[in-house]
């Protein structure tokens, strides 16, 4: 059975670009933000929280510490390595790092409270599978985060056409109301899903409850 580490083609890209990921999503620290204060109501000192895709911490040093614990992983070991060297100047002390590939996660059944996955779905082949595996290790009451970029009216055609050209793929071009219904149609109950301005193009902060039918 092929996996997003072995099937997904974005990954070459992320390996090559991780020295180089921090520093350009600088300029997007508003976007951080916003997301942050939409996402932090559901993350408390009495809560295990699992992220996916973590990149470089652009998330996980803003958040991690209002957590009990946070497992920052990535499926590519460049961006892990990068992490980590940021982790020595501003990590904090109840977060691990690991490398995993969110389509078959090394972790056991209702393990954690929260999954966060950031602008990672839009770009796996089979994002399905990835979503089924964020169900089976959140508890039965547990939350997922997961700010996805959408493909709204005004989103720039040429940047994309571009990033797809020097490796970068995007697997779905969803709208909002798309992602929603690509993620209720794994078993999740949909709480909210706020649109924010983002770059290049507008982002989707959903969250979603893990919900109570167990899909086969």
């Amino acid at each position: 059975m092929k996996t997003e580490r072995t099937e997904n083609t974005n990954k070459h890209f992320w390996q090559k670009f991780a020295k180089l990921y921090a520093p350009f999503m600088k300029k997007n620290r508003s976007t951080y933000n916003a997301i942050c204060r939409n996402v932090t109501p559901y993350i408390a000192p009495d809560k295990d929280v699992l992220e996916l895709a973590c990149g470089t911490g652009q998330l996980t040093f803003l958040m991690a510490g209002t957590a009990g614990t946070w497992t920052a992983t990535d499926y590519s070991e460049n961006m892990i390595a990068e992490i980590k060297k940021r982790a020595a100047v501003c990590g904090v002390p109840n977060t691990t790092y690991e490398v995993q590939d969110a389509t078959a996660l090394r972790y056991n059944d209702g393990q954690f409270d929260v999954v966060l996955i950031a602008n990672a779905l839009h770009i796996m082949p089979h994002p399905e599978t990835a979503l089924k595996e964020i169900r089976r290790v959140l508890k039965r009451d547990g939350i997922l985060l997961a700010p996805t970029f959408v493909y709204e009216k005004g989103v720039p055609k040429l940047l994309v056409a571009v990033m797809e050209k020097i490796g970068f793929k995007t697997y779905h071009k969803w709208t909002k109301a798309e992602l929603c219904t690509a993620v209720s149609s794994c078993g999740f109950e949909i709480k909210s899903c706020d649109l924010i301005e983002g770059n290049p193009m507008p982002e989707c902060v959903l969250i979603a409850g893990r919900g109570r039918h167990e899909r086969a």
